[in-house]
């Protein structure tokens, strides 16, 4: 059983949260709320002992996906965000000291990854609209790609302001941000004194404790089914985070065309199906889970095993599930 050994976890949208967070014990004591915030599901179970406490605190963490959405949403024209990909190509923009920690955190991603998370692909990732089933021509991309360069986005810890060397360049931040939200309203809830609850937006989560004596039982879905599960992991006192090709996204001539991009080529990457990060806090297990759809599988094992406390548990094409050390034995077949 995998429960604190290596300190993370965190739910999805896209494993079975409405089984495994409603459960028989119904106490007045486990408070819970969902809403659709950052264009997703937000949900929060927590326990307190006091009812008005827990009301409050569950309130807290609304209010706070709120906070984080008018900040670094790309969809609402007056959020911080917006005016840095308005002006950073023409002069630093200033920001909150919080937007500017959150852009720095993506960009050591970046490095860390080699590129395969680039805040920057939103250069080209405007151009898709998975709703109406639209996506960009071969023209399009090769005119929007030269925006998309990490390294092409300058801060200034000192001024706290954003510049982008090249024009045409915007950033998102919805690879990270979501899970830079959880791990803030985890930290809303510690500071209350809630020692157990769980907090999810969307396919990124975060736990805190346990569930009195049992862990948080997890549930990773099947690509191809959202009734099937790939494989179930106890967690206790972690974060986690799915991605998968089946979220954002819609089929054309035998093509899936999904919202997670590779930087290098402004296409959909498709070299996993699945990908589940486990690790100490949202942000890391939000970033990561992006970086296998680019590298691959076996590349991103690589990256993953040198951080001490993230394990990871891959989908790939041809349907098998590998894990690294930390969780189960690799190459299990989806049943």
């Amino acid at each position: 059983m995998r429960c604190a050994s290596a300190g993370r976890a965190r739910l999805l949208a896209a494993m079975l949260l409405a089984v495994l967070l409603r459960p028989a014990m119904a106490q007045a004591e486990w408070f819970r709320r969902e809403d659709a915030i950052m264009g997703t599901r937000i949900y929060v179970e927590l326990w307190l002992d006091d009812a008005t406490q827990g009301q409050a605190a569950v309130a807290a963490v609304i209010d706070s996906m709120h906070e984080v959405d008018a900040m670094m949403s790309t969809y609402k024209p007056e959020s911080q965000l917006s005016r840095v990909n308005a002006r950073a190509a023409l002069e630093p923009v200033k920001v909150d000291r919080e937007l500017f920690e959150v852009i720095r955190a993506s960009l050591e991603f970046s490095r860390l990854t080699g590129g395969a998370f680039d805040v920057t692909y939103a250069s080209v990732g405007y151009l898709y609209d998975f709703r109406a089933r639209q996506r960009p021509s071969e023209a399009q991309i090769a005119q929007a790609l030269p925006g998309v360069n990490w390294r092409n986005v300058r801060l200034d810890p000192a001024a706290l302001t954003v510049r982008f060397e090249k024009p045409g360049m915007r950033i998102d931040l919805g690879g990270i941000a979501k899970g830079y939200a959880v791990d803030r309203a985890i930290g809303l809830l510690q500071a209350r004194g809630v020692a157990h609850a769980v907090v999810s937006a969307g396919g990124d989560s975060r736990i805190v404790g346990d569930r009195f004596g049992r862990p948080w039982i997890v549930g990773i879905r099947h690509p191809d089914d959202p009734k099937r599960v790939v494989t179930r992991i106890p967690l206790v006192d972690t974060a986690m985070s799915t991605s998968g090709d089946y979220e954002r996204y819609f089929d054309e001539q035998g093509v899936r065309y999904h919202h997670i991009l590779d930087p290098k080529t402004g296409r959909s990457a498709s070299k996993v199906r699945s990908a589940t990060i486990l690790a100490p806090t949202a942000m890391q297990t939000d970033g990561l889970s992006k970086t296998a759809f680019v590298l691959g599988a076996e590349e991103a094992l690589k990256i993953i095993g040198k951080m001490p406390g993230v394990d990871a548990v891959f989908v790939t094409p041809e349907g098998k599930v590998l894990y690294t050390p930390g969780l189960q034995p690799a190459d299990v077949t989806p049943r």
